[in-house]
């Protein structure tokens, strides 16, 4: 739609897709996946899209001004960076002006929103609330319609979609869905346009567009779900036809059906007594001097961080490759949170090694477990994978409770089971309070797949509809040379490498998706650590990567793990196949990787308010352990709480600095990847991935009633797709509170290793990733890496960066830490 033209109305056709394109694009839980929130304004520079978002949909994308002011008195505004921000945005002679307006400002409301103020006439003028009329009922059919096995009786009819299915329902019923006789005439006309119902609503067909923005963005939770499921049908696993045209005819009829009821059939539309025009909701709004105060505040706040990294990297001092092998080579997954679990690693065993690299490995496929009806997708959500994997474990069990059976929604056996088991169940409650431990309501990352499970990686002739089965060795090969030269480990192999991917394990959770590895689509990592694993030791593979100049020795191998972050346990994989020696040293390893994660929790256990702080790091790891189990923890972990950064370098480049958990960490080596080939392809996946990950945060956490979920504590599972407030409200999109509560909402920062020049011809070559940085949406610096200077991306050009800030070296990083709650500095940090 183009935004800035006035035409005489606006097709429904092209309403409906713009109409769409705002919506939320969250899918069900199940696939809950992180992305860019205001999707829809990205193709704006980011203040001037939160300008438009805020005055067309009232979303708040700021702080308030209040808050900035108190953030300047902590000092995490820094006085001399906001004094580099107002230089640049006035000049130098203006910018001890603009300081005095700013930090004088006073506290600015939000004005009225564009959408829904045409549609508030019905209740201000008219004097009837549609949306308490007929939420509640549009709701509960919606969710019954779509349910994925929560709920106890069926939805009774289902047709060729969701229309028709009301349809079948009014005329095989006794009684009819509607009152109105004009609305039962026009449901029962299979030729029934969209646009027919919207001339008895509104009258004018200019404002036909502005009402439905109104319509559906009085419930986005719902109506973006829908338009979701019309696209992407395979995410339900029982699939719903289901059209969002259909959503909105069927509320237009209901609207119908209610204006009817109170006011006969005469009643004048709500377009012919208030004129509206829907070209003027998009129409472009100018910057306003508050506007101008509230992105100098947000940028100050940004850079205030920004710059201390970047002063820690400047004093990180140049480290001297060994001659040896390192002890072994350990694979993880970019996630922040393993950040600190790598940083304790390389403390436990200076001599090991460790890299970032998207937890999928580079083997994307759906996976069907054994027992499992369907198949899921583990990769990057926007790919679309050519082949499953499936799982064959004959011994597997699995875990009942008996507290949790079909038997108790029957009449009489539901009594008797409330009578008994009833009783036990609620001992078992009381004693979860005291006492946490696992129990078969636990979503736990090592139940995704058996261990023991044999898993069919090599492609033998079979296929299951369009999926191949398992991968050809000249595939295999691809897929592993592209994971090793992507981050520059191409030789000087350790005799073992770990591929450790990453899930977490929780017990009170309804987003527990998005705690798993969004680079698994929302899952474990473990299915594609052992695939990749597998593919690196077969020796048919090894042979076609040493004709591609990549030389595995023999002796190197390969092990699949899994890291649950919120446990801080690690599981290994199929080490029937090490060597004697390997085997030998892969047991010293364990002992490493287990006194890493202890040490590891203690530092995540800082964050925790019922946490005791005094207890040895074996006692406080096991502490944290419960967090995963217990039904009253509303905060099994805090995710991607923080997150700040994306670092596409060698580790060399940050060693020894503390940079809080903040970090996406993608190794990253320039010296193999000369013309920014491997770097191409990392950017592409940083930024929609990250970037999309930082922006649902920055926003649950600006406008967590909107743009976020709210607290989790009031919410209800509806049909397993979604959560709402109580039984009768609208899906919540975004984020919890208790997910961003301690999150400092600022954008992400990339910073890659090259030079300025490579990257910018990347930037040329991929339009879609340039736009993020363009635009914005993420910041971007470069390190150059003979001379070691910082070049920050502005309008379309590197300038150089000089950091202000001063790092402190601190001896002992626990002793530090352990008592400290917020978020904290930098640190070049000596000794664990």
């Amino acid at each position: 739609m183009n935004h800035s033209k006035h035409s005489h109305a606006y097709g429904l056709d092209e309403i409906m897709h713009e109409l769409r394109h705002y919506l939320p694009s969250q899918a069900p839980l199940k696939d809950f996946v992180h992305h860019n929130t205001l999707h829809a304004f990205q193709h704006l520079p980011f203040h001037q899209a939160l300008k438009q978002a805020n005055v067309q949909f009232g979303y708040t994308g700021y702080l308030s001004i209040d808050e900035y002011k108190s953030l300047y008195k902590e000092g995490k505004i820094k006085s001399e960076i906001l004094q580099k921000i107002l230089s640049n945005h006035f000049g130098q002679e203006e910018a001890v002006h603009w300081a005095v307006k700013i930090l004088e400002s006073p506290e600015v409301e939000n004005p009225y929103s564009k959408v829904g103020s045409f549609r508030a006439h019905w209740k201000v003028d008219y004097h009837i609330n549609l949306d308490k009329v007929i939420h509640p009922f549009l709701f509960r059919l919606l969710s019954a319609y779509l349910d994925q096995g929560i709920s106890l009786w069926a939805f009774p009819l289902e047709a060729n979609g969701f229309l028709e299915s009301i349809r079948e329902i009014h005329s095989q019923s006794y009684s009819s869905l509607f009152k109105s006789d004009r609305v039962k005439r026009l449901i029962e006309d299979p030729k029934l346009k969209l646009e027919s119902l919207l001339e008895i609503l509104v009258g004018k067909p200019e404002a036909f567009g502005w009402y439905l923005f109104d319509q559906q963005f009085a419930h986005p939770g719902w109506s973006g779900m829908i338009s979701v499921l019309e696209d992407q049908p395979q995410s339900l696993l029982d699939r719903k036809s289901i059209k969002f045209e259909d959503l909105v005819i069927f509320e237009c009829l209901l609207e119908i059906d209610a204006l009817d009821q109170k006011f006969g059939e005469n009643w004048i539309p709500i377009g012919v007594r208030f004129p509206h025009h829907t070209s003027e909701l998009f129409e472009n709004n100018p910057f306003g001097e508050q506007d101008l105060i509230l992105q100098c505040f947000q940028e100050a706040f940004e850079w205030s961080y920004y710059d201390e990294v970047l002063a820690g990297i400047m004093h990180v001092k140049p480290a001297l490759q060994s001659p040896n092998l390192p002890s072994f080579q350990a694979l993880f997954c970019i996630d922040d949170r393993e950040c600190s679990t790598r940083r304790y690693l390389e403390f436990v065993d200076p001599n090991c090694a460790t890299y970032g690299t998207p937890g999928f490995f580079n083997v994307e496929f759906y996976f069907q477990p054994e027992f499992g009806k369907f198949h899921t997708k583990v990769c990057p959500a926007p790919m679309t994978p050519k082949y499953l994997i499936k799982e064959t474990a004959d011994h597997k069990k699995l875990q009942k409770d008996v507290h949790f059976n079909q038997y108790n929604h029957s009449l009489v056996r539901g009594w008797i089971s409330a009578q008994t088991v009833g009783f036990w169940s609620a001992v078992n409650l009381v004693k979860n309070i005291f006492s946490p431990s696992s129990s078969a309501l636990e979503v736990s990352s090592f139940k995704h797949m058996d261990p023991k499970g044999t898993l069919s990686i090599e492609h033998q002739g079979e296929f299951e509809g369009d999926l191949q089965i398992g991968f050809k060795l000249e595939e295999m090969a691809d897929r592993v040379e592209g994971m090793l030269r992507s981050i520059g480990l191409m030789d000087r192999f350790s005799p073992l490498i770990y591929l450790v991917g990453h899930g977490a394990s929780s017990i009170n959770n309804t987003h527990y998706a998005g705690y798993d590895c969004g680079a698994c689509c929302g899952r474990p990592g473990s299915v594609n650590a052992r695939v990749a694993a597998h593919m690196a030791n077969d020796a048919r593979v090894r042979v076609i990567l040493a004709e591609r100049g990549i030389e595995i020795e023999s002796n190197t191998q390969f092990v699949g793990a899994l890291h649950d972050t919120t446990k801080d346990e690690i599981e290994f994989y199929d080490l029937d196949v090490l060597n004697p020696e390997n085997a030998k040293a892969h047991l010293e390893n364990v002992k490493k990787f287990n006194k890493a994660l202890d040490v590891n929790s203690v530092e995540r256990s800082r964050r925790f308010a019922t946490q005791s702080k005094t207890k040895s790091s074996v006692s406080i790891h096991e502490s944290v352990k419960k967090r995963a189990f217990s039904l009253f923890e509303p905060r099994p972990e805090y995710n991607h709480a923080t997150n700040s950064l994306c670092i596409v370098s060698r580790k060399s480049t940050i060693k020894g600095l503390f940079l809080d958990r903040r970090a996406f960490l993608n190794s990253y080596d320039y010296r193999k990847d000369p013309d920014g080939v491997a770097l191409t392809k990392i950017l592409g996946a940083a930024a929609p991935v990250c970037g999309g990950i930082n922006l649902e945060y920055y926003f649950s956490r600006m406008d967590n009633a909107k743009l976020g979920a709210g607290t989790k504590l009031p919410h209800n599972v509806m049909g397993l797709i979604g959560v709402a407030n109580g039984a009768d409200g609208d899906l919540q999109t975004g984020l919890p509170y208790q997910m961003v509560e301690i999150h400092d909402p600022i954008r992400l920062m990339l910073i890659v290793e090259h030079d300025p020049e490579v990257v910018m011809r990347v930037f040329e070559a991929n339009p879609g990733t340039y736009e993020w940085v363009k635009n914005y949406w993420v910041h971007f610096v470069v390190i150059e890496p003979r001379t070691k200077k910082f070049f920050q991306y502005k309008d379309g050009e590197f300038v150089q960066y000089i950091p202000v800030s001063k790092i402190e070296h601190i001896e002992h990083l626990q002793d530090n830490v352990k008592d400290k709650a917020g978020n904290l500095p930098v640190y070049l940090i000596d000794s664990i």
